[in-house]
């Protein structure tokens, strides 16, 4: 009762106390030189003149981060609400949390976070016996910044491959032990990225990485990927290379043995969309790798096997994905009978229990369906509302399957569900000490420049009056098919329960209407998504649940440069401004670890002269003016190699340099952190807080903590 009271008894004042607040950046930026570097694109020549912030090991970008650290970190020092949002954030941070459980050998396997712990263990439990720590990342290292990113088993259990990244890297390493006594078992593979382990009987097992760069290993490119076989006890310069190198360059390519532990799958892309589809049969000694799929236009995973039978999830002439059905001695395109039609909304499939789970998307929100392997629909699973379900994945013999719920009111909930009755019941309740009574989530639809309707979910305290002064948070993202799906933030929730609107807009290039909505917001559509985004921010002042003093941007990686974007085109329409860990120099993304696979949703500068002249025209690093921009926090993490911080560092600069009026453009640089996977939960919390601060400080709204 106490924690309740605590929470409602937290006030924020909705006026203006601009005045009473001094956000103006009085102080001086830190000088970041410029020098003469010039390149030209079909004969045109642009200057990059922060160019030598790319270099991610020299003694003077590392000085630079210092500076631009010190100064964002004495803005922020002077916010004095900072501290009680933070303490609020842990406050609520601090219940336990639990992942869906999974079976491995004789065991369940589950994650667990007591609360404020920085890495979630892994435990495992016997029957009925009590619970037992099997890896606790927290002990990985002393500040909490080795993570654990994933981990396979044996099909009995007995040997299992687990992966951690350090300091939040891609490049990870990989750990062998017997899962009886806890040993290591074999050496440790290094330099393993964008890879799972896939093992094959108790021998070894497959995985996928890159050449090691002679260069930064942090922003170097790595355009070869090669899948191999490791074979337990060899060391690993040993591996049998199966798939990519010279003879089949690809730049992504992942392998897996299916769970009857027959054949080999192999995928293999050159971007982020559109892939290849092999297979190989294991149980023929030296049988060759079949294609099935070759070519990039479509996309396609084989999603299960059966007494010879490849069960394959496709967007060939489906859009919106379909199922299909195959004979692996005959597995091309040309023999495929569809299983589970395309419908007009994307699909995606998921088995357990030797049945499909059809997974829709309708306007943004989770619909699930249970169909046996002939391809009749059995049951509608009925979830709690409107939100998003995830799971409803397992081995052939079980009986359950597992699932996670949740909307923007309705915390993350994990459900076992019967796979013969259809019926589900609560496995683990959230703890967060939340009443959804309080909040309302409603769906609207606004109009684009283009007339385009697009869907947003705004999240908010009953009762609340649209006069135009509420702090409101856009979020958006908008690019590689990816959906933004309702979803439940401790972080939103101390900005809600204030009086808080948290908006979500869903915008063209992500896959919420699949692959036609994607497409409408890449190349040459890009701004498509732009115009979304700030169509959204004019709809939100329109309907007077907020005003331009009132109302902050956010997205981060695409949503980063989506940020960028709309704030260099239309810097006179927001007050707050968070781009994170984003891209922003559309002329040489590309040139950097793994970018040159983006070029599907972005195009490059080498494309063409009109692809040069397109990116030039919304390049947020490319765009910056004199004038006045909102205040900007920028932020990013040393250790990203994803989308490397030199990006966010080049825009920086150049927002510093054009700023005309006292609105601070200031950059958060993290260090041992990357593009955000395997974060310590410490590192969050104090990241979050002070992004709420720096926006409530620059609104002149008052966070009382009473």
């Amino acid at each position: 009762m106490k924690a309740i009271t605590l929470c409602t008894s937290i006030l924020m004042m909705n006026i203006m106390a601009q005045a009473q607040h001094k956000t103006d950046f009085t102080g001086n930026y830190p000088q970041t030189k410029k020098v003469v570097q010039t390149d030209e694109y079909f004969g045109k020549k642009v200057n990059d003149p922060y160019r030598w912030l790319e270099d991610d090991r020299s003694e003077e970008t590392k000085s630079w981060v210092t500076e631009q650290n010190k100064v964002t970190g004495n803005y922020l020092a002077q916010i004095p609400f900072r501290e009680a949002i933070k303490k609020r954030l842990t406050e609520l941070w601090n219940y336990t949390k639990y992942s869906a459980p999974f079976k491995e050998g004789d065991y369940t396997y589950f994650y667990k976070n007591d609360g404020l712990q920085n890495q979630s263990i892994l435990y495992r439990q016997r029957g009925n016996a009590e619970p037992e720590v099997f890896l606790d990342p927290n002990k990985f290292s002393a500040d909490g910044t080795t993570s654990l990113q994933g981990i396979d088993f044996t099909k009995d259990g007995s040997l299992a491959a687990f992966q951690i990244s350090e300091g939040g890297s891609d490049w990870r390493k990989v750990i062998v032990i017997d899962t009886k006594t806890g040993q290591k078992v074999d050496d440790t593979l290094r330099d393993v990225k964008f890879s799972g382990t896939s093992w094959r009987g108790n021998e070894g097992f497959y995985y996928s990485s890159y050449d090691k760069p002679k260069g930064s290993e942090l922003s170097e490119q790595t355009q070869i990927h090669k899948l191999y076989f490791h074979r337990i006890g060899a060391p690993q310069n040993e591996d049998q290379l199966i798939f990519g190198g010279a003879e089949t360059p690809r730049r992504y390519i992942g392998g897996g043995v299916t769970e009857d532990e027959k054949y080999l799958v192999i995928t293999a892309a050159n971007a982020t969309y559109g892939n290849e589809l092999y297979i190989q049969d294991l149980s023929k000694q030296g049988a060759p790798i079949v294609p099935i799929v070759t070519g990039f236009e479509n996309e396609q995973n084989i999603v299960y096997t059966q007494n010879g039978k490849l069960y394959i999830e496709t967007n060939q002439g489906a859009p919106n994905r379909k199922l299909v059905v195959t004979d692996a001695n005959n597995p091309t395109k040309e023999n495929w009978k569809d299983l589970i039609p395309e419908t007009k909304f994307p699909l995606n499939i998921s088995t357990c229990g030797g049945n499909f789970f059809a997974q829709y998307l309708e306007d943004a929100v989770s619909k699930v369906y249970q169909y046996s392997l002939d391809g009749k629909k059995e049951k509608a699973i009925a979830l709690p509302g409107l939100g998003t379900a995830g799971g409803f994945g397992g081995k052939t013999k079980e009986t359950e399957t597992y699932y996670t719920y949740a909307s923007y009111v309705y915390p993350s909930t994990i459900f076992k569900y019967d796979i013969k009755t259809g019926s589900s019941e609560i496995y683990k309740a959230s703890g967060v000490k939340f009443d959804p009574k309080q909040y309302e989530s409603k769906q609207v639809f606004y109009t684009s420049k283009d007339g385009t309707k697009v869907p947003m979910i705004l999240t908010y305290k009953k009762g609340m009056t649209m006069n135009g002064k509420n702090p409101v948070m856009l979020y958006g993202y908008g690019g590689f098919n990816i959906s933004l799906t309702p979803s439940f933030s401790v972080s939103n929730l101390v900005f809600m329960e204030n009086g808080g609107i948290y908006a979500v807009a869903n915008l063209r290039g992500g896959g919420e209407y699949g692959d036609k909505w994607h497409n409408a917001g890449i190349k040459m559509q890009k701004q498509n998504v732009f115009n979304d985004f700030i169509a959204a921010a004019e709809y939100l002042i329109k309907e007077k649940f907020t005003s331009k003093d009132y109302l902050a941007i956010s997205g981060g990686s695409n949503g980063g440069l989506l940020v960028g974007a709309c704030l260099t085109q239309r810097p006179d329409l927001f007050k707050v401004c968070f781009p994170a860990v984003g891209v922003l120099d559309m002329l040489r993304y590309n040139q950097f670890t793994a970018g040159a696979g983006w070029a599907y949703d972005y195009g490059t500068a080498q494309d063409s002269k009109e692809m040069l002249d397109y990116l030039l025209g919304y390049s947020p690093v490319h765009n910056t003016r004199k004038t006045c921009y909102p205040a900007t926090l920028v932020t990013t993490g040393d250790h990203d190699d994803r989308v490397v911080p030199a990006h966010s560092f080049k825009f920086a600069a150049a927002l510093q340099e054009a700023q005309t009026c006292k609105n601070p453009t200031l950059i958060r640089i993290e260090t041992k952190a990357g593009h955000g996977a395997g974060k310590p939960t410490d590192m969050i919390i104090a990241e979050q807080a002070d992004k709420w601060a720096f926006l409530l400080w620059n609104m002149g709204v008052d966070f009382k903590h009473r």
